[in-house]
């Protein structure tokens, strides 16, 4: 991958935009490396929020249903509006990137945020509040491809852009840990509305720092692929309200079925369009390297099985254990600490060791710790039954996501960066999406027939879930030890 060669004056990027073309045009600088460090800072805080977000409303949802009257049943669309939001837009917030400018698109999504969120913290029925989380996921499906596409056109290849890929890896699981602490702060401390309204100040913040300490990317402009944009969108929105609806409905769920059937259809025309399309919003030859398409398989699976095993530990902290919301988001610190430690390690071990090693030994840790929440049962208390998977969960998300990332990234052409992180997301998120449900129904099928104590039934199920999720875990590992190659991610 080619990169640029004068840097830009230590305090700030050059603010000169490329001309646009129809092939694109040279990449603009990147900052001086002392400039880096706080581009580095902003554009991992966009993608905190994100991370935050995914999990800060989920302890605050008892008071949420009481002040709006939600009924059981549609609560739960709190989470689900964001989700379907999120994951269907993702391909296309990637693409936007690519046209407008990244910097530009990150910026646009960081307000577009701030304010569904400013708009969320004042609902006053539950239409405006599902509205406002709709349009929190339209501003993150243009955060987070954004902020990966900025990272590989801000660092070069090799340590710096390692460095920076193994903070940004870790945000999202950070994110999620601190998004239940502080959820669990602000509900009991304040209202359930500051979960939401937190975001504004961050989010005007970052707004504003962002055009003075991250290059802009060139603007590649031409014929827009509507069709790819409208098939895709319409295929992975299809696809998220399929998942959603089986995770609540069962398999057999005719809505599920159809939305099933949906998907198919618009994807597989999607892949055609793609493949014959000028300028795709997904270029097929990204698929072409085999470490790319290997990696890309590992980000779907991998948080197939890990996100469905962190919404059952969420469950038992609370229900079994009778944790608060605070003390429940505090639980999950060991991990938070364990991956924050380890990826600081982690750029180190890629350039001794390559990518491969580096991630099947996550895979290995994931594995082991999925393995050992298979064989919980329901007297044993925190620090014999979930403190060991949870430092083995961290270091695992540590050693595991920036291999993935930067064997992705490594060698894509910088017009096609906001495809390539588009797409890893895309995949990260509907394989999250995929694994909750697949995971939910087997504790439904578990559960629905148990006897004994609620704490019991709700163990006995969770242990069933973790171990399927350490069959897909399992799964990721098998795909990337046969198909990822022992070359280095990144010369």
């Amino acid at each position: 991958m080619s990169t640029p060669s004068a840097p830009a004056s230590p305090s700030g990027p050059s603010s000169a935009s490329a001309s646009p073309t129809s092939g694109g045009s040279p990449a603009i600088s990147p900052p001086h490396p002392a400039g880096l460090r706080t581009a580095l800072f902003v554009i991992v805080t966009a993608y905190l929020m994100v991370g935050v977000d995914s999990t800060v409303v989920n302890v605050a949802l008892p008071d949420i249903q009481k002040d709006l009257n939600f009924s059981p049943t549609d609560l739960s669309w709190v989470l689900n509006t964001y989700t379907l939001a999120f994951g269907g837009l993702l391909l296309l917030g990637g693409r936007v990137g690519d046209i407008v400018g990244r910097r530009r698109a990150l910026t646009s999504g960081v307000l577009v945020f701030a304010l569904a969120s400013l708009l969320g913290g004042l609902a006053t029925d539950s239409a405006w509040l599902l509205a406002a989380r709709a349009l929190q996921g339209a501003g993150s499906a243009l955060i987070a491809p954004s902020t990966l596409a900025l990272i590989t056109t801000n660092f070069p290849e090799g340590p710096r852009r390692h460095h920076a890929l193994g903070i940004y890896s870790s945000m999202a699981g950070i994110g999620a840990s601190v998004g239940l602490v502080l959820g669990g702060m602000l509900t009991d401390w304040a209202s359930w509305r500051w979960a939401l309204l937190i975001n504004v100040p961050i989010g005007i913040g970052v707004a504003l720092t962002v055009p003075r300490f991250v290059s802009e990317t060139p603007r590649h402009t031409g014929r827009f692929d509507a069709a790819g944009a409208l098939t895709g969108t319409a295929g992975m929105t299809s696809l998220v309200y399929a998942f959603i609806r089986v995770s609540q409905d069962g398999w057999s769920d005719t809505r599920s079925l159809l939305a099933f059937t949906t998907a198919a259809a618009l994807l597989t025309g999607f892949t055609l369009i793609e493949a014959r399309a000028v300028q795709p919003i997904m270029p097929l030859r990204l698929f072409a390297n085999r470490n790319r398409a290997g990696a890309y398989a590992g980000v779907l699976l991998l948080p197939a099985g890990m996100f469905g095993a962190f919404y059952f530990l969420t469950l038992i902290t609370q229900q079994v254990l009778e944790y608060s919301p605070l003390r429940a988001g505090l639980a999950f610190l060991p991990m938070t600490l364990a991956m924050f430690t380890v990826v600081r390690f982690v750029p180190r071990l890629l350039q001794r060791f390559g990518a491969r090693p580096v991630l099947l030994t996550g895979m290995t840790l994931l594995i082991a710790a999925a393995g050992w929440l298979w064989r919980l049962e329901p007297g044993e208390g925190y620090a014999r039954g979930l403190l060991g998977p949870l430092l083995l969960m961290g270091l695992g998300v540590g050693l595991s996501f920036m291999p993935l990332n930067a064997t992705i990234l490594a060698g894509v052409e910088p017009r096609e960066s906001g495809a390539a992180s588009g797409l890893l997301q895309t995949l990260q998120w509907l394989g999250g999406t995929l694994g909750l449900s697949v995971l939910v129904t087997v504790f439904g099928t578990a559960t629905r027939h148990a006897t004994g104590s609620p704490s019991e039934i709700l163990v006995d199920g969770a242990s069933r879930a973790f171990g399927v999720g350490a069959l897909i875990a399992l799964a990721a590992l098998l795909v990337s030890a046969l198909v990822i190659t022992g070359r280095r991610a990144a010369p």
